[in-house]
């Protein structure tokens, strides 16, 4: 009988791995030879992490020894997924076996001197050292291999170094399988220490999650996403990352909302610590700008004072990486500042400043596009409406087209909304096609969530 379509569980009775029977393997729980065994019997890794739940990546790392599974939870899902019996592995009886038998006794000293000797009755000592026993292995089971973990860690830094330039739709199918690893070593009882660096993974991966459904229009599911991250760093203890998350989570109303929410997240962002950090410094910025999309022009002018402040004094140097805060970063910010405060002047020369130092390439290809269109509304209130136009349609051509999202479809509009009607141009008119357009393209290719207008 064939099971999952390849894996016949007649190997896990007499099948020989190099020499020794697989069984020995399983014992041993050596997840890395049970793989490879499948593997030699024409089970491509791909079908392995399909029955077991794992990305194929993760099971070809796993066969060449370069992750280990130590969690209960994976256990039992390789288990189950690859038909092997449960007390092969160690993992406790199949249902409907018999438990209590002679095997699981264990013999008590008789003698009066026993201080359990005149316990009540119903108290077994077997079934005292049962329980210990059953109670080691949990707490055995709560560790995670410091490898494993440093993994976890290293995966999640490499995703903030691809994050900036990749889709968001990209990212999201790559950030799931970690995502689903770090839930299941979250199911279980961890150490302290290690919770709070597992709780600090999930807090970054939710936050990237998060940043992607905004990008998608999805505000919803955004705003979702940002009180795990939320709730994850707080459970982290480490109070850079609880302003940091803060700190993001407060762009979603500036771009799908109310900006008046974003003050009061990124209020509650500088709160939780007085200690400078460049996710302080993106806070304040954040903060400055809806301040002044809201009109309340002083109190951004000194969110502006506030935020260049903490940047000189803990701002990050110049990286393209997820969630560092370097000058070109800070300058994006001032740029809508600026723009919503009406000061065209100021913001032309922060803009120029800020897209050179993108780069004629940059790697984070919608901080640009969205400079660029805060250009566009420079212009537009400055009269200059062709120009307007032309520079916000150039902003989203610019893109690849899987980049050419919601949040920059939206900022798109409100370049044309901009524009007083009777002096609107023909190339408002181009425009307002081009992204209609670009939303019907998107819908199509999976890149938006929003509904246009």
């Amino acid at each position: 009988m064939i099971v999952g379509s390849q894996v016949n569980p007649e190997w896990w009775r007499s099948g020989v791995w190099n020499g020794r029977p697989i069984g020995e393997f399983l014992q041993r729980r050596d997840v890395a030879a049970v793989f490879r065994f499948l593997h030699a019997r024409g089970v491509s890794y791909g079908r392995i992490a399909a029955l077991v739940g794992i990305s194929s990546n993760r099971a070809a790392e796993i066969a060449k020894g370069i992750r280990q599974v130590t969690a209960y939870e994976v256990l039992e899902r390789i288990a189950v997924g690859l038909s092997i019996p449960r007390p092969a592995m160690g993992l406790g009886r199949d249902a409907g076996t018999r438990v209590g038998g002679d095997s699981d006794v264990v013999a008590a000293d008789s003698g009066a001197h026993s201080p359990l000797a005149s316990a009540d009755a119903s108290v077994e000592v077997g079934g005292l050292a049962r329980l210990r026993l059953g109670l080691d292995e949990a707490l055995a089971l709560t560790s995670v291999a410091p490898r494993q973990l440093e993994l976890i860690e290293e995966s999640a830094s490499e995703h903030m170094t691809l994050y900036p330039s990749a889709s968001p739709q990209v990212m999201l199918s790559l950030l799931a399988a970690d995502c689903r690893e770090v839930q299941m070593l979250s199911l279980r009882r961890q150490p302290a220490a290690v919770q709070a660096r597992i709780s600090g993974v999930a807090a970054l991966l939710a936050t990237m999650c998060a940043d992607a459904m905004m990008r998608l229009g999805d505000a919803a599911e955004a705003r979702r996403w940002y009180g795990t991250a939320i709730h994850a760093a707080d459970d982290s203890g480490e109070a850079r990352l609880r302003v940091l998350v803060r700190a993001q989570a407060a762009m979603l109303p500036y771009y799908f909302g109310d900006p008046t929410q974003t003050v009061a997240l990124a209020d509650a962002a500088l709160a939780v610590t007085s200690i400078a950090s460049s996710p302080a410094a993106l806070a304040a910025a954040g903060r400055a700008r809806a301040l002044a999309r809201i009109g309340a022009a002083e109190q951004a002018e000194s969110a502006i004072d506030q935020a260049r402040r903490l940047f000189d004094q803990a701002g990050d140097e110049d990286t393209d990486v997820a969630f560092r805060f370097p000058v070109k970063r800070l300058l994006f910010y001032l740029s809508g500042a600026y723009t919503w405060l009406g000061d065209t002047g100021e913001a032309y020369r922060i803009q120029e400043e800020a897209l050179r130092l993108y780069g004629a390439a940059p790697a984070v290809p919608i901080d640009a596009a969205l400079i660029a269109l805060d250009r566009s509304m420079c212009l537009a209130q400055d009269r200059r409406a062709t120009e307007a136009a032309v520079t916000a349609r150039d902003a989203v051509a610019d893109l690849p087209e899987a980049q050419r999202t919601e949040i920059i479809l939206t900022r798109a509009t409100d370049v044309t909304r901009a524009i007083p009607e009777e002096s609107r141009p023909g190339e408002v008119a181009v425009l307002t096609d081009y992204v209609r357009a670009c939303r019907e393209s998107a819908r199509r290719l999976g890149t938006t969530a929003a509904p246009g207008p």
